[in-house]
């Protein structure tokens, strides 16, 4: 079933991007992912199409697009089979929003376009050492210095952390202030800068062509005009954008979901085993049932959600509900797809088999199961 928010330009917009993904990066997923990373050329190459930031202004390089274009980017690229690919969405929806709802026309008009073409990769510093989804805690600290502020402070887990050019990273402006988030701030930090250093790549269990990095900054000296928003802002921007970037999390995990399960059923159909194919054992007819049955529910709860969205109303609950749930259920299909491959669901050639390690993170990115239950129950008044 197509979601009521779609139209006829919509379906010639995912034409085009599907088209994309099967000429231009499928063919390099083993390749990508064996190099641990994807090109600085296909962040180009997506600029050039319009598949970076397509929502941004036109006076800024962008299409003036709705929402509905960056859903279709972030389920296609889940399709891709190659992790990195969603760095470039991560970019376009989760980071580059902070310059577009908090930044001056000053901020806007350096820093957009090159974001839209490319130029720019951006990265979201807020998680630490100390500090995961616990963004209160955050010890990283900018001190103002007449027109600067020294920043001083390590950041882990970043996305896009060992590329970027621009972090937009969290920082605490007042560290006495009580309560504590209200002495967060966000200052736009650009690569180069002296005093900012990048570790090298974190090595992970899967996900190996996404770039996830560490930054530090020690006596690290930046404009005060590159303050986003006002000083103490930053917790209240973090909470304003998570809302759309835990959605499209989920966005990428069921459109992830989706294709798992379709490649699954595509093997137990034509994988004979005692002469028969994998599909006609009752015990697998009823586990790929019982898989659907959840990816379909999946389906419903997510374009329910982007349609509230789509309308300004408040997800905040709804969201969090879902990418829990949603993040979880594709951890238990991926479990259930890789056993129905039997051992060449072991082989990383097989997509399946890498999804496996690859989708762990959708419980962890953006606030984790555990967290995401906190603030449901929160709101609920439990």
């Amino acid at each position: 079933m197509v979601a009521r928010f779609y139209k006829e330009e919509h379906r010639i917009f995912r034409k085009e991007m599907k088209d994309f993904v099967n000429k231009e990066i499928r063919p390099n997923a083993e390749k990508w992912e064996e190099e641990k990373g994807i090109p600085r050329e296909l962040w180009y190459r997506m600029g050039e199409l319009g598949f970076l930031c397509p929502w941004v202004d036109e006076k800024y390089g962008g299409f003036g697009a709705g929402f509905e274009y960056s859903v279709i980017i972030h389920e296609e690229l889940a399709r891709a089979e190659v992790s990195g690919a969603g760095m470039p969405a991560a970019h376009s929806d989760v980071v580059v929003p902070y310059i577009q709802h908090h930044g001056t026309e000053e901020q806007k008009q350096k820093y957009l376009p090159g974001c839209v073409s490319g130029e720019i990769i951006t990265s979201i510093a807020m998680s630490e050492p100390e500090a995961g989804s616990d963004l209160a805690s955050i010890r990283t600290t900018a001190v103002k210095d007449g027109d600067d502020y020294i920043v001083n402070g390590q950041k882990i887990f970043i996305t896009n952390g060992t590329n970027c050019d621009l972090a937009v990273t969290a920082v605490k402006t007042d560290p006495k202030a009580d309560p504590p988030y209200s002495g967060i701030s966000i200052l736009l930090i650009e690569a180069g800068t002296p005093g900012f250093a990048k570790g090298p790549a974190l090595e992970k269990v899967g996900a190996h062509s996404q770039d996830t990095g560490q930054l530090y900054f020690d006596d690290c000296r930046v404009p005060a005009k590159n303050l986003l928003g006002n000083e103490g802002d930053g917790f209240q921007c973090m909470m304003y954008n998570l809302q759309q970037e835990r959605l499209i999390i989920t966005v990428g995990i069921q459109a992830a979901a989706e294709y798992i399960l379709e490649k699954t059923i595509e093997y137990c159909k034509s994988r004979q085993v005692f002469g028969r194919p994998v599909t006609k054992f009752q015990h697998n007819t009823f586990k790929i049932v019982e898989l659907a049955t959840e990816v379909e529910l999946g389906r419903t709860f997510l374009d329910s959600l982007t349609e509230e969205f789509l309308e300004g109303k408040d997800i905040n609950l709804r969201v969090s509900m879902a990418k829990w749930w949603i993040g979880e259920m594709v951890n238990r299909l991926a479990y259930h797809c890789t056993q129905l491959h039997g051992g060449y669901g072991f082989m990383k050639e097989y997509f399946v088999a890498r999804s496996f390690v690859d989708v762990r993170p959708g419980t962890i990115a953006g606030g984790t199961t555990e967290v995401m239950k906190l603030i449901v129950g929160k709101m609920m008044g439990l």
